[in-house]
């Protein structure tokens, strides 16, 4: 919430800067929310949620949240309900996790339930597997400084960013990469992340917890750098070659990144690495499907970096993967959400023991 409200108060700031002409319509120059609300915010939460012990929300209300193995702390959530003389369940799928992940566990098996609602970011298609997308990782980043430039990875704060460093930090240590190599977290909310992380090995598959256990830590590397000031991150601006830059967000909606690929994007001998998932209309995704052209902060720049799109990274769960998980759940009816509707629609066909619903905005369900 405190980064969503910092890049809320940081687009006001640059659409006041720019008398409002960043090609948006927007019905105020107030942010939607501010870091001050965002603070305020947290008086309001109570109780706090173990994984599988039942929660009495209210009266004929329990919930039980269910590791989904996605990033830190996240969880589907299964509900138990009772209405007079009648009950039922709901279990909420939330971003389900890519099961195999050198970090965190893999999703728990979920409850049987009479309604399922469940995510489909991923729905029509596979994703490559990790040990080439690891070995594409490490190829980009060594041809990218054989020419003397930099990579851009746009980031997200939570697991990727945590994830990729685990993966660069292996790579330093079997020699795939240069000891040398000089990366730069340029992310304030990844690098709190990523101490958050260090505090949770629990969490964690049981080979890295291991590693904690020993006193090894898997996200350090020689040359690793956090970047929490904005100074530090325009001063990063003067190295021309040689380094990682891992910066948000992952779209490349906000945050710093988007002052990043305003330096390297016309640059032939930096690269872009995009190593997770990117919604249409985003700047991540028309970079991605090849736009020669792009306007950051007003500014067109001329798309001349090479660009990468390594999909076996993800945190989410793959067709697959959601398929077993949504078998496994023994339901009735089956409610597909968040995921593309042609994404939805390929999905939906691969459910034939269940009552698909794909709800529209505003649509009323009796349970």
């Amino acid at each position: 919430m405190l980064d969503a409200a910092h890049l809320h108060e940081e687009d006001t700031r640059y659409r006041a800067r720019s008398g409002g002409h960043d090609g948006a319509s927007h019905a105020t120059n107030e942010p939607l929310y501010s870091t001050l609300d965002a603070l305020n915010c947290l008086d309001y939460f109570g109780r706090t949620a173990i994984y599988s012990e039942v929660i009495e929300v209210a009266a004929d209300v329990r919930a039980t949240f269910i590791d989904a193995g996605h990033i830190l702390g996240s969880a589907s959530i299964f509900l138990e309900l009772e209405e007079q003389s009648h009950s039922t369940s709901v279990l909420f799928s939330g971003d389900l996790g890519n099961a195999g992940r050198p970090l965190l566990r893999s999703p728990t098996q979920p409850p049987h339930a009479e309604n399922v609602v469940m995510e489909t970011t991923y729905g029509d298609r596979l994703h490559k597997q990790l040990g080439p997308s690891i070995d594409e990782f490490y190829e980009a980043i060594n041809e990218t400084f054989k020419r003397g430039g930099n990579v851009i990875i746009p980031t997200f704060a939570l697991e990727r960013a945590q994830e990729l460093l685990y993966f660069l930090s292996e790579g330093v240590t079997q020699g795939r990469l240069a000891k040398s190599t000089q990366v730069y977290l340029d992310s304030p909310m990844a690098i709190s992340a990523t101490e958050i992380f260090r505090r949770h090995p629990e969490c964690f598959e049981p080979e890295t917890a291991k590693l904690f256990q020993e006193g090894h830590d898997p996200f350090a590397l020689p040359g690793l750098h956090f970047t929490r000031e904005t100074a530090e991150s325009v001063a990063i601006n003067n190295i021309h070659g040689g380094a990682i830059i891992m910066a948000g967000s992952g779209m490349c909606t906000g945050g710093r990144v988007r002052h990043h690929l305003q330096h390297h994007l016309s640059r032939a001998d930096s690269s872009i690495v995009f190593v997770g998932y990117a919604a249409i209309g985003t700047l991540a995704r028309r970079i991605i499907n090849g736009e020669k052209q792009v306007n950051i902060f007003g500014e067109n720049i001329p798309v001349r970096a090479r660009i990468y799109t390594i999909n076996g990274f993800s945190a989410h769960a793959d067709q697959a993967e959601l398929l077993v998980w949504q078998k496994q759940t023994n339901t009735k009816r089956t409610f597909l959400v968040h995921g593309e509707e042609d994404t939805m629609r390929q999905f939906a066909a691969h459910l034939d023991d269940t009552r698909v619903e794909m709800p529209g905005a505003n649509q009323v369900f009796e349970l």
